[in-house]
């Protein structure tokens, strides 16, 4: 039986569209103090490690949360789960915003913020997997991925412009009312299932949460690609909030590195754009995911050594358009192999290895920076191994043949 045969509605545009909304106010909440990293260590009166902490906090929150969180998704559905990741976005967002000179008090609203973050980014696939077909749900899952990338990019290319017209408690204020808007049009309009479901019906049998993640980390390609996402998605956390920190030392100022941060990100929202929508038409999985890592490696490379401005730019944005295109390709992958585990639950696994080596990247970078130029070139070679290493992972994965075939 075809999909052809199965009706798709086109409200699904609709609740991709408020999801991918409170995705990005998320992330935008997430990543806002990486631009600013020395002028936000100045106005709090702490040291750039602790302005560091307020982004990785949510990788430290995602390892204690990220498997309750799938099991709520799983167990609750979107509206209930996501809805709660919303809820507590909009309001720690606020808070955020109304403690802006209180240090601690705006650690604990980041605190916050983050229970929410896998709440929400967990449900990436789940989302896919209710509203559309299966031939469309690596495109689907590409654009809730775009929507992180959105939230990012909108944080490293607005943030150090707001804060020199609004001041940083001003910026937090006005990405705290963002998130208070989001939240309410996700209850708004946001629904749960589609009349009828969108594939077969033994497309739609899923095994008890728990019950899948055993039976998933019994799977060999599954577990190749955790340990991908462990260095691809560690590498990109720790980039990311480290971006001021990796090329001040080369004398680039803080606009430029929001700007290239912006680029690479903008690079991602293509990347995650073309290649999904590339696999879903060729349906093959596994020639994109090895294209992204060897393309991010390359990126990376150009990061790493670059002196001049545009050098750097041009790098930034083919490290984000390969790695992060490789991200919902990878989404999609972990659920078309572990299928019938649930869609969020492979999801928050490979997110959740993400978190881990986010932070052990972000303190290893820290502590091995050279103490008198305050350079990170050293553990940048360091991950430029790594990303070698996953990409040569990468050439051992094999096709969902059947799933993608039949659907």
């Amino acid at each position: 039986m075809g999909q052809s045969e199965f009706k798709v509605y086109a409200y699904r545009w609709v609740v991709l569209a408020v999801f991918m909304l409170v995705v990005a106010a998320n992330q935008m909440l997430w990543i806002t103090f990486a631009p600013i990293t020395s002028s936000a260590s100045e106005f709090f009166g702490v040291s750039d490690l602790s302005i560091g902490l307020l982004s990785m906090s949510f990788m430290i929150v995602y390892i204690i949360v990220s498997i309750p969180a799938s099991w709520l998704i799983d167990t609750y559905g979107i509206r209930i789960a996501v809805g709660l990741g919303a809820a507590l976005t909009g309001i720690f967002g606020l808070m955020r915003g109304l403690v802006a000179h209180d240090y601690t008090l705006v650690l604990i609203a980041q605190i916050g913020i983050a229970v929410g973050q896998p709440l929400i980014n967990n449900a990436v696939t789940t989302v896919a997997a209710r509203w559309f077909p299966v031939k469309d749900r690596a495109t689907a899952s590409g654009l809730g991925s775009l929507a992180m990338y959105l939230g990012i990019v909108t944080a490293l290319w607005l943030t150090p412009y707001l804060t020199l017209r609004a001041e940083i408690d001003g910026t937090l204020m006005i990405y705290g009312v963002a998130g208070v808007a989001a939240a309410i049009l996700f209850f708004a309009l946001m629904k749960e299932r589609p009349p009828t479901p969108p594939c077969p019906p033994e497309m739609e049998e899923r095994s008890l949460v728990f019950d899948g993640l055993k039976d998933s980390l019994r799977i060999r390609n599954f577990v190749l690609l955790l340990l991908i996402f462990f260095v691809g998605l560690g590498v990109f956390n720790a980039v990311t909030t480290w971006i001021e920190e990796i090329i001040s030392p080369r004398g680039f100022t803080s606009i430029q590195a929001g700007n290239t941060g912006g680029l690479m990100i903008v690079g991602g929202i293509i990347g995650a754009l073309v290649l999904p929508m590339i696999s879903d038409q060729v349906r093959k999985r596994t020639p994109f995911l090895l294209l992204g890592l060897i393309g991010a490696t390359l990126g990376l490379v150009g990061i790493t050594f670059s002196g001049s401005y545009w050098l750097l730019l041009v790098s930034s944005f083919v490290f984000g358009f390969f790695l992060l295109s490789a991200g919902p390709l990878g989404f999609q992958y972990g659920a078309e192999i572990t299928h019938p585990t649930p869609e969020g639950t492979s999801n928050g696994m490979l997110l959740l290895m993400g978190q881990i080596s986010g932070i052990a990247f972000i303190l290893s970078m820290d502590a091995f920076k050279s103490p008198e130029t305050g350079s990170m070139m050293l553990p940048l070679i360091v991950l430029i191994g790594m990303m070698t290493l996953a990409a040569l992972l990468t050439t051992w994965l094999k096709e969902p043949g059947v799933f993608l075939a039949d659907n």
